[in-house]
């Protein structure tokens, strides 16, 4: 019993496998998506070229595995592979949906993102920084100019701390000893602000160096009372969301700058973002799509190819389903209507066979009767001379026994060739130059019939077959005999010789064609019958013998005929392809 399993029978990845380096893909392209955003939203760049070779690693190798199916499936396609064009289709429609589901998604990603852009195009985001920053200048400006007022009209020694104005923090008075060593004389104001030194000794504002200054502007002053070597510092307050406030418009001013960046570079990052996080999902999900194709179609298929073996004949044939299968109860139902057919054909052909072999024992036993009568008759005559005239035995007994002999030979002729035709008997194959074997074939022909043209310009001497040569030889004298006959011993035979190809086999066809009378159409279909003949000193074997020969060589005969015009016999030898394809370079 054959099997057909209903799975593909090589296949790189299964579809399990494909999903789970699907879930893969997903988890690298979360990881690799967080990368790249926090990337790009750091310094709004391009990524790096080995970010590049990196990321588009993984796209690569996944159009390597696309090709790869790709390919197969055009081989099928080129090849006319059963159920190729079924799979193309289902394949089609797949990548379809997948390319509907997607097209929204990418347009409406690409709409909304370009919409952000022209949006931020239309801020001045430089105008704002600078209306900003002048702000800020101009708010410290303020009160640089106001403490300078103070100091001018106001006693700002730490002696008169209840004096101070608002926005005067801290007042502390250093005085440097012997050894230039400055120590604090006097403080008053915010002890938090208090000082371990001055930190300038030159008269007018101090840098402000943060975090020391936070919320602060100092003066230092040299003009204290008493001539002393005496600097004051005084600290004024600028608030407390000053400084806060001038940091946080550096950092909106490097945010706007990335922004400006992000729209400069914005096709750029888009193919990379469809590149590396779109395409491959994209891929993959068409590489799932074949995979799930040639699982859907396989069982499909292989269904198709057992019922076209079944219709050749061959009901041995079984398909093996997977479990779970959901086409189980059609393969269950195909595999138990061929092992019905079979025990039907089974049952027919062994009726055929008892019927044949009726009919067949019946024309024997007709065709053995016709020649025993006149033997019969014959040997009586003999018999019966010898009685009545002894003397005379002479004249009848030559013409008695050259008749007896004559029916004897045609009985001998006629068991042997039911023996032939009912007796298989495996041929001798060997490679034949099928040219020459046609010239030895037709060589006694030619010189017996002067008046019959034979023509073999058109047989390839390159092509060979495996053959049963005195086999093969006997067809050959058996349809050169009939075309012969048919000519009444004058015209044309033609043999010549191609190569065709039917289904997976090639055959070299070799076809003999007479310019005789032609078979007539309601004959046809009788002349490869057993004991069927038209020619009154024929058994009706000849034919038959000649398609049994064939047969058991693999092939077929057949013919084409036209009363009046000739007949053209069709002989297909099929060539093995195991090294040696019939035909010598």
């Amino acid at each position: 019993m054959k099997t057909v399993r209903t799975h593909p029978k090589q296949s790189v990845i299964s579809v399990r496998g494909l999903v789970l380096i699907y879930f893969l893909l997903c988890v690298l392209t979360v990881l690799f998506s967080r990368s790249f955003f926090s990337e790009t939203l750091r310094n709004g760049g391009l990524p790096s070229p080995l970010n590049f070779a990196v990321f588009f690693t993984i796209p690569a190798v996944l159009f390597v595995f696309l090709a790869v199916s790709a390919a197969s499936l055009l081989r099928d396609l080129v090849t006319q592979r059963t159920g190729s064009k079924f799979k193309a289709r289902l394949l089609a429609y797949f990548i379809v949906i997948v390319l509907f589901a997607a097209a929204p998604v990418t347009l409406l990603t690409n709409l909304g993102i370009g919409e952000m852009l022209r949006f931020w195009r239309g801020i001045d985001t430089g105008a704002a920084m600078a209306a900003a920053e002048n702000f800020a200048v101009e708010n410290y400006s303020l009160h640089s100019r106001r403490l300078e007022t103070l100091i001018r009209g106001t006693d700002l020694s730490p002696e008169n701390a209840a004096g101070f104005p608002p926005g005067i923090a801290a007042v502390q008075d250093f005085e440097a000893d012997g050894g230039g060593v400055w120590k604090s004389r006097s403080f008053a104001g915010n002890e938090a602000l208090r000082l371990p030194s001055p930190p300038s000794q030159q008269s007018g504002f101090i840098p402000r160096e943060l975090p020391r200054d936070r919320g602060l502007i100092r003066y230092a002053s040299d003009d204290a009372p008493g001539g002393k070597k005496i600097i004051r510092i005084i600290s004024y307050d600028l608030g407390e969301d000053f400084d806060s406030g001038t940091e946080a418009i550096e950092n909106e001013k490097i945010h706007f700058e990335i922004i400006d960046a992000l729209r400069i570079n914005y096709r750029g990052l888009m193919i990379f973002y469809y590149g590396v996080f779109f395409f491959p999902s994209l891929l993959m999900t068409v590489i799932i799509a074949i995979s799930f194709t040639r699982r859907v179609t396989a069982p499909i298929v292989e269904l198709t190819e057992a019922t076209r073996r079944v219709a050749e004949g061959d009901f041995s044939i079984q398909i093996l389903a997977r479990r779970g299968d959901e086409l189980g109860l059609l393969i269950r139902s195909f595999n138990s209507m061929v092992q019905d057919l079979e025990k039907s054909r089974a049952a027919l052909l062994k009726a055929e066979k008892i019927t044949i072999w009726q009919n067949m024992a019946q024309q024997l036993a007709h065709e053995i009767k016709n020649p025993l009568t006149p033997i019969k008759l014959s040997a009586e005559r003999v018999l019966r001379r010898w009685r009545n005239d002894p003397g005379q035995i002479g004249k009848i007994l030559e013409s008695s026994m050259l008749a007896i002999i004559q029916e004897t030979e045609g009985l001998s002729t006629l068991l042997t060739e039911f023996r032939t035709l009912s007796k298989p008997i495996e041929p001798s194959l060997s490679w034949t130059r099928l040219k020459e074997a046609v010239e030895a074939g037709i060589s006694p022909y030619i010189a017996s019939y002067p008046r019959v043209h034979f023509d073999i310009e058109h047989m390839d001497e390159n092509i060979s077959v495996k053959i049963d040569q005195h086999r093969v030889s006997q067809v050959l004298t058996n349809l050169i005999i009939n075309a012969i006959d048919a000519m009444n011993g004058e015209g044309s035979i033609e043999i010549r010789t191609d190569l065709v190809k039917k289904r997976e086999t090639r055959y070299c066809r070799l076809s003999i064609k007479d310019t005789g009378k032609g078979i007539p159409a309601e004959e046809g279909s009788l002349i490869f019958t057993p004991y069927y003949t038209t020619k009154e000193s024929g058994t009706g074997l000849g034919l038959p013998i000649v398609e049994r020969i064939i047969s058991d060589h693999g092939g077929a005969i057949w013919f084409n005929s036209l009363e009046g015009t000739g007949t053209t016999f069709f002989i297909d030898l099929p060539i093995e392809e195991n090294g040696e394809d019939g035909s010598e370079q």
